[in-house]
């Protein structure tokens, strides 16, 4: 579901009906997990200042509807209000964020899926786009989607507009556990 959903307990446990295209789900919180409970840490690429580059956000006449695949193999639909177009080592690239112009949301995949990073691609809210239209993309900032902790999150995949060509060595690498 969306919005604040009623949210049921029971000793550690808490879960709440969600809905994914029209299939519905519980989401189940254990806050006793051994996963929890023994977490460390994510590992991180380095802070490098190159991976902080600045983009132009291309507004669209109207809002796109766009085809956004998840982990579960369906496909939902998104919209997205603009692309984002920046250069980085002299090529010029396009990622297309979801969410209206106030509130960009990024899934996006790199070279290093699968390997450095989780495979099915990595998460990026971004800032408004400035008076001049341009926003900076701090890919430092890159997050692990919820599906790399658990087999049963249904995370978005990246859209086919989302998959750039280059190595994104920066933000969280693969978070690797036995706990799933």
């Amino acid at each position: 579901m969306t919005g604040n959903p009623t949210i049921l307990e029971l000793n550690s446990l808490s879960w709440y009906v969600i809905k994914r295209g029209e299939r519905y789900g519980i989401r189940l919180k254990d806050s006793e997990s051994r996963l929890l409970k023994e977490f460390e840490d994510i590992e991180l690429f380095d802070i490098d200042p190159e991976w902080k580059v600045d983009a132009e956000f291309v507004k669209y006449e109207k809002p796109k509807k766009v085809e956004v695949p998840n982990i579960m193999g369906t496909t939902d639909t998104g919209l997205a209000y603009g692309k984002l177009i920046f250069t980085k080592d002299g090529i010029k690239h396009t990622l297309e964020p979801l969410g209206d112009e106030n509130n960009l949301f990024l899934v996006f995949a790199d070279m290093t899926n699968g390997e450095e990073t989780y495979g099915a691609g990595r998460f990026l809210s971004l800032d408004s786009p400035d008076s001049t239209g341009k926003v900076a993309i701090d890919f430092n900032r890159a997050y692990n989607p919820p599906c790399v902790f658990t087999k049963y999150a249904t995370c978005p995949l990246p859209n086919k507009n989302n998959i750039l060509k280059i190595k994104v060595t920066a933000g969280e690498k693969n978070f690797h556990s036995a706990f799933h």
